[in-house]
Formats: structure tokens, sequence, C-alpha cells
């Protein structure tokens, strides 16, 4: 069981967020039920540079025990606190179908799938990318994004994307939603922008350490504008996502 929760304040609130990012990731950890967790800054989504950074929007990823642990977030003390604060919010609930590689020397979401997107999955899904940047190669990599980042904005299926980061600089990573299963695979191996992305990468030696994964979006609840949300605002496209 994992979740993605998002959460919008406004400009003013910045001196209130830096004690919950700097003291939240400890007290998430020892939640009751978390097997894995991250606080999150985001960017924008436009070009997924240092430039990119969102004061307004941030996240937290977490891998629970079991859905009877999830569904006490709301009642800890990061959810609480993020609560008082937040304008507005939004849930991800999410099934891992597929990753590959590691974040913070862990596989959080085990091996599902040896990293293919695999399963009767039908409906929308999530695409999580996260790196940690070698400082030597970062400009390198930085100069490489705006193409991808472009193209990815007109992607048929794209429902929402913005990218994550740990820190303004070198760790960072990417949330892209997808209508189906096709639309992300279409954009991931057949568009020429990210093609050519990917076929840099072993040559570049960008990433110091990396994670690609893959999500069944089982539901979405509260305000998907927190998101950015592109799509129609369709119950039955989150809802009917497995068969």
């Amino acid at each position: 069981m994992v979740t993605l929760h998002v959460w919008r304040v406004g400009r003013s609130d910045l001196p209130r967020v830096l004690p919950r990012m700097a003291f939240g990731p400890r007290w998430l950890r020892a939640t009751d039920g978390v097997r894995f967790a991250k606080l999150l800054g985001t960017g924008t989504g436009t070009g997924f540079g240092p430039g990119d950074v969102d004061p307004t929007r941030w996240a937290a990823l977490t891998v629970w025990t079991s859905a009877e642990a999830a569904a006490g977030f709301d009642d800890s003390p990061v959810g609480r606190s993020w609560a008082r604060l937040a304008r507005a919010t939004v849930r991800l609930d999410l099934r891992p179908v597929a990753s590959r590689g590691e974040w913070s020397r862990r596989r959080p979401f085990g091996d599902p799938a040896g990293g293919r997107v695999t399963g009767r999955v039908t409906g929308p899904v999530l695409a999580l990318t996260r790196a940690r940047l070698r400082p030597r190669r970062a400009l390198t990599f930085w100069r490489a994004v705006p193409p991808v980042a472009a193209a990815l904005h007109h992607a048929p299926g794209l429902l929402a994307r913005f990218g994550v980061g740990e820190a303004p600089l070198g760790w960072q990573g990417t949330v892209s939603l997808w209508r189906d299963p096709a639309s992300l695979v279409e954009f991931a191996y057949r568009h020429p922008e990210h093609r050519a992305a990917i076929a840099r990468t072993p040559t570049e030696g960008w990433y110091a350490e990396e994670l690609f994964a893959r999500f069944e979006v089982r539901a979405v609840t509260g305000d998907r504008a927190v998101l950015g949300w592109t799509g129609d605002d369709d119950t039955e496209t989150v809802e009917g996502g497995h068969a």
C-alpha cells in the first residue's frame, strides 16, 4: 500500500513549512505502519530543474504495511500538522506494478515485475522517477531536461505532472499521471526526445542513484487541482483502474 499526499499552501506560509520539512521526515518514519517515507518539495513541472521550484506545494510519499495503517495518516502528528496549514489537499492511493533501482539504498516498492509494467491495469497509472545527481554531471543533465519537459506537456493521455525533490539541488525526480498504461508507454519509449534522453543516460553518467517506478492509481481523493490536473474531471477514469 503506497500513498501520495500533496498539499497546497500559501506563499506566506513558507516559514511554517520549513520546520515541518526539517522534523517531519523523522516523525513520519516513526508513524505506526510506515515502512518507507519521504517528505518532498515539488516543482511546477515546466522544466524539472532548479528554477522550477514551487514553494506552495509539498508532498509525502509513504509505503505502508497495510491499508488500515494508511487510513490512520490523517490522525498522525504529521497528517494533523499539514492539515492545519494546507489550503487544499489531495491523496492518491497507489499499488506498485513495476519498480527498479534504489532510493536511499533501499528498494521501497520491492521489485514487482522486474521493472516492467504488467498485470491487468487498464486505468490511470502514475510514473515516479527519482535520482541523486552526480554533482559534476548536474549541469549537463539540466541542459538535457527542457526538450523532454516540453514534449511531456503535450503528451496524449497525460493527466498531471510535476517535479519532486528531497533538496533544492541534486536530489530530484518527477511524478506524472497517465490515463492508461498505453499512454505512458507511448511517451516513455516512443517519443523521440524522451528516447534520446534515455539513450544518453548510460554514457553521461548523470545519476549516482536512481529509481523508476510505476503504480496503478486506485483512488484520488481531494482537490485534483493541487496536482495540476489537466484531464477530464471524470471519477470513473480513476476508479476504473483495474479489471
